[in-house]
């Protein structure tokens, strides 16, 4: 581009400076010069153009993957955020029940003298929850067999409806997999 806008004003000024205007031709050495002078700027300008595009394609790609990388970290963010939300939930929506009971637990652990004692407390609340969990996944079956749906499990049978919906999902899965898959 550059070689071609030199060549163009060397051409425009060689026959005014260079050619003497008494000879005859000198007219016409000075129209070829001008066309050509004409087609390398021509030339010039078509280059600076295709390199114009080409650059403004390139900034259109950065710009594209500069979005795709931020959209991806908002997104990476998003869903750590709601894990940790989620988390977070589960541990505050932890039944008083099962608080309770592990107070208790606890509470039979430090209060009592001998390591039986504890052990018994440990076992008979484990057997507790056990059974618990095995009558809800016998209301749970005997649901699926009538044909009630998972949404109609959650909130009827495991009792979780709003914001606890996500929770019980989670916790029929489990009780699936516990009794199913193992």
């Amino acid at each position: 581009m550059f070689v071609l806008s030199g060549a163009a004003v060397a051409l425009w000024l060689v026959p005014l400076v260079g050619l003497d205007k008494r000879v005859s031709w000198h007219k016409a050495i000075q129209g070829l010069s001008l066309g050509g002078a004409v087609a390398c700027a021509v030339g010039a300008g078509s280059i600076a153009r295709k390199l114009a595009e080409e650059n403004e394609i390139e900034e259109w790609k950065t710009r594209a993957i500069k979005a795709d990388v931020a959209d991806e970290i908002a997104v990476s963010t998003y869903v750590s955020q709601q894990s940790r939300q989620q988390e977070a939930e589960a541990i505050l929506a932890t039944p008083a029940t099962d608080v309770e009971e592990a107070r208790k637990t606890l509470e039979t652990l430090y209060s009592s003298d001998s390591e039986e004692e504890a052990e018994t407390a440990i076992t008979t609340t484990n057997d507790e929850t056990a059974e618990l969990a095995r009558k809800l996944y016998a209301e749970i079956k005997e649901a699926q067999e009538v044909g009630k749906t998972k949404t109609w499990i959650v909130e009827n049978i495991l009792k979780m409806k709003g914001r606890k919906f996500a929770e019980g999902k989670a916790k029929l899965q489990a009780l699936l997999s516990q009794f199913e898959g193992g």
